[in-house]
């Protein structure tokens, strides 16, 4: 035992002379190199002196990192969360100088802007030659590690339940299915493809179905609350309050948060002992990271914002991440321009701030939440639930199937093998579960392909005067509201006025990818038919024989919930659900849409915030192609091809998701599977929701009501 002591402390002591030598002989470089950058008095001082110099002006730079870093990081947690990378590089580079004027006889001395260059590289070469360093030597890489997780777990309160396994689930946002498989085939995901494939593959895929409102938030409220009731849209006109939800800001997030505590009367998926990491919603999360439900919070209280220390306390990360972001940035303009030089199409505009953008959701959130869920693993939480968006935010832009996509889904894939091997050093056994939201179906803009936007064709339906030039529809961004969120920058006054129309004739047109809403705020509840007839008889022709909508769903007084078709087709979801001719939901205008269509519209027509006419956009069953309603050539958020069919990819350790060929259709299914799962790990702790088991999957019927839950059902504490 003392022998195995002295030994680490030994390969310790190595460690630190080596990356001291390694911090000593770049500075000399930088020295040599950057001519604003000296470490001697004069010409008269000889090599070792200027050696010397270095090695006390390495070691005061090292130690004053080492205690001062992280105590500072930590003050700038009032500031915006992106400003803090920026300041990160101020502060490395005033450390520079204060370790630089510690050297005797003022040897020491650089500008204030070379400063920061150098103490940038300093930084990231120490870093890498330390990790290096443990990395080579096995048992010192996890004696780290777990000296890491059990100084983590007393200040999380550990359980000391690290003998049974916990549960991760990864969730790669906009990756479809088909595109998932074809990203394996290609070689670009390595990692997926050991899991799935091989003499023993250890993961199964299941794909499943989402509800018609085929986006993030209705998918992931779903899975991690419960209950995505009432979400007919990412974003629609309440008429009670008169004002647009957009499930992209902070207080739409909470508020559509808050609406499935109340009506499950549980907390969330992650209620015991649980860490949600850039999500829309807590999941009744203690430990929380870029979660945009609690970001309208202020102060050292914001939990969200602690994800930005805990990855910004080391210098080198801000100095890694600062790069990338810069090569992404790069990237996106050479792949945009070659583009237009080609002439591809469809496509739409990426200028703008939009390269910026792209580097936050494929940089930024992407190193931060990986980091956290490193740290998550390594303090042995019971469950986490982290959201990867880089691949989504690039293929609205590029395509789903673009070189520009897949080739982000490599990247991720690294990241998936980072998490793994990390976990074999985590002290409990992980359980990764990989699984999407949605997919994203391509196809040219509705604007494109017919020269008007969909709030110009409802004005013209309706007799009111059309704009000569089209204006721009809102395009749906998470990432640009994450930006927004950290920067702490106001809504926009075009957009602010848009989430709180005027009280006024005129109809309230939002758009949610292929999916629009048309709501007249002067009448009362939902509009029937008969009104909108009576008050704009060509409205519903107009829009019905559209080649570019596939169909519209209304109420009807007569008939009740009521979708419309080209050319007077008909189909009624309430009663019989058969239109006047004999025709159900598989040879009627939903016929194109797939099985199961009827059934999601049907449930949707029943939300108390579905709009007055709810359109979907035309879609072609043989390529999958839609239309989106807003600027993005890769879309989901309605019905039509490969948006609204994710998959769920889970290891065989789990029970299977679905039995008997049965079809995971809803998020609400998906989370009962989830739940399930851990309580296959975690035993009776992890509350139940009714009639949920390893033997009995099968949701219960939706109540008017909250959920039952068994006894011991945390409440969400972050709502």
């Amino acid at each position: 035992m003392v022998r195995r002591r002295w030994r680490s402390a030994g390969s310790a002591l190595l460690r630190v002379v080596t990356v001291w030598a390694v911090s000593t002989l770049t500075m000399l470089v930088l020295a040599g190199i950057l001519p604003d950058f000296q470490l001697r008095a004069d010409d008269t001082d000889s090599i070792t002196q200027v050696a010397l110099t270095a090695v006390w002006g390495a070691g005061a730079f090292g130690l004053l990192g080492a205690l001062v870093w992280p105590l500072a990081v930590r003050a700038l947690l009032l500031v915006p969360a992106l400003v803090v990378g920026v300041l990160a590089f101020f502060l490395n580079g005033s450390l520079l100088l204060v370790a630089l004027s510690l050297i005797p006889d003022g040897r020491g001395e650089a500008d204030p802007e070379t400063a920061v260059v150098v103490a940038a590289v300093m930084s990231a070469v120490a870093s890498a030659t330390s990790g290096a360093l443990a990395v080579r030597d096995d048992d010192a890489y996890r004696r780290r590690l777990s000296r890491l997780a059990h100084r983590r777990g007393r200040r999380g309160g550990d359980d000391g339940r690290h003998g049974l396994p916990g549960t991760l689930f990864l969730q790669l946002d906009g990756v479809g299915h088909d595109v998932l498989l074809q990203a394996v085939s290609d070689g670009l995901m390595p990692t997926v493809a050991s899991w799935l494939g091989g003499d023993e593959p250890t993961h199964r895929l299941t794909p499943w179905r989402t509800d018609w409102s085929s986006q993030t938030a209705a998918s992931q409220l779903g899975i991690l609350h419960g209950s995505n009731h009432d979400i007919p849209a990412f974003r629609w006109y309440e008429k009670e309050g008169r004002e647009v939800v957009v499930s992209s800001r902070p207080a739409g997030a909470a508020l559509m948060q808050r609406r499935a505590i109340a009506r499950t009367g549980d907390g969330g998926l992650l209620t015991f002992d649980g860490a949600s990491r850039g999500n829309l919603f807590s999941g009744g999360a203690d430990q929380l990271a870029l979660v945009l439900s609690i970001a309208a919070r202020r102060g050292k209280s914001n939990r969200s914002r602690a994800g930005y220390f805990a990855y910004f306390s080391d210098p080198a990360n801000a100095v890694r991440t600062a790069m990338s972001f810069a090569a992404e940035v790069v990237r996106e303009i050479g792949q945009s321009t070659r583009a237009r030089l080609r002439g591809d199409g469809p496509r739409v505009k990426r200028g703008g701030l939009y390269p910026f953008i792209r580097a936050f959701a494929t940089v930024v959130q992407r190193d931060i939440v990986v980091a956290a869920v490193l740290g998550d693993m390594l303090a042995g939480r019971t469950a986490v639930y982290a959201d990867l968006v880089a691949y989504d935010e690039v293929a609205h832009h590029s395509g789903p199937h673009s070189t520009d996509a897949l080739k982000v889904l490599e990247r991720l894939d690294r990241s998936l093998e980072l998490i793994a091997k990390v976990a074999e050093h985590a002290p409990r056994a992980y359980r990764i579960v990989l699984l999407s939201d949605h997919g994203q179906s391509p196809g040219e803009t509705f604007q494109s392909a017919y020269g008007l936007t969909l709030a110009n064709l409802v004005r013209a339906g309706c007799g009111l005067p059309v704009p000569r030039r089209a204006a721009r529809t809102t395009s749906a961004s998470e990432a640009r509201d994450a930006v927004r969120t950290a920067l702490h920058r106001p809504v926009p006054d075009d957009e602010e006025e848009q989430e709180h129309p005027e009280p006024g004739t005129d109809p309230v047109v939002l758009a949610s990818g292929n999916l629009g809403l048309i709501s007249f705020p002067d009448v009362a509840g939902r509009a029937t038919r008969e009104q909108i007839d009576r008050h704009h008889p060509a409205l519903l022709t107009t829009l019905a024989n559209h080649p570019g909508i596939g169909f519209l769903l209304l109420r009807s007084e007569e008939h009740g919930a009521l979708v419309l078709g080209a050319d007077g087709a008909e189909l009624r979801l309430d009663g019989d659900g058969e239109s006047g001719d004999g025709r159900t939901g598989d040879t009627g205008p939903l016929a194109a849409f797939g099985a199961g269509a009827a059934d999601a519209v049907r449930r949707t027509s029943g939300f108390p915030h579905v709009a007055d006419i709810m359109v979907n956009s035309w879609h072609d069953p043989e390529t999958g192609r839609v239309h989106a309603f807003e600027e993005q050539i890769g879309s989901h958020g309605g019905l039509g091809g490969e948006q609204a069919r994710p998959f769920l990819m889970s290891p065989y350790t789990l029970s299977a998701p679905v039995s008997d060929g049965r079809e995971l259709a809803g998020a609400e299914q998906v989370h009962r599977v989830l739940r399930r799962w851990l309580r296959e790990c975690q035993g009776p702790q992890v509350p139940m929701m009714v009639g949920e088991s390893a033997e009995d999957w099968r949701p219960e019927p939706e109540a008017e009501g909250p959920f039952p839950v068994s006894d011991g059902a945390v409440q969400d504490k972050s709502a």
